[in-house]
Formats: C-alpha cells, sequence, structure tokens
C-alpha cells in the first residue's frame, strides 16, 4: 500500500493525521517542537479559514496561519 503524504495546510475541516517531517528552520521550528508538534505527532484540523486553521495537537487548540504549515508533512489517517 503506498503512503500519501500532504502538506499539513492540506489537511481539511475534521480531518486527522501524523507528522512525518517538519521542513521549518528557525524561531518557528522552535514554536513547534515547544508545542509538541514533532514526527509521529497526531494533529487534526478542527477549523479552517481562507488564510488559517485551527489544529488539536496534544489536547490544546492552536491557531496556525498557512503559509506557516506548508513546510511541514503529514499522513492522513482515520
Amino acid at each position: 500500500m503506498n503512503r500519501r503524504i500532504y502538506t499539513l495546510c492540506e489537511l481539511s475541516e475534521k480531518e486527522k493525521g501524523v507528522v512525518t517531517d517538519i521542513f521549518t528552520r528557525g524561531d518557528m521550528r522552535r514554536r513547534f517542537m515547544d508545542m509538541g508538534l514533532i514526527k509521529g505527532t497526531k494533529i487534526s484540523c478542527q477549523i479552517k479559514k481562507s488564510d488559517i486553521a485551527a489544529y488539536l495537537v496534544r489536547g490544546t487548540l492552536i491557531a496556525i496561519r498557512n503559509d506557516d504549515v506548508r513546510e511541514i508533512f503529514i499522513e492522513k489517517i482515520r
């Protein structure tokens, strides 16, 4: 079975995924790590608007701009 990898900004409302890679650098990478957003983390999209989305990560709802999650890759799960 082939795995399909998506960017986090491709996750639709109510879809879930597991982080496979994070290619951001610098301060933004540190912020994601501080929030617990690392490889293997389960994440679900709760609310999606034009350029921002709210994600549930480790029991915490966080809002992130789409531009900031384009380099976070996930595998969708059920």
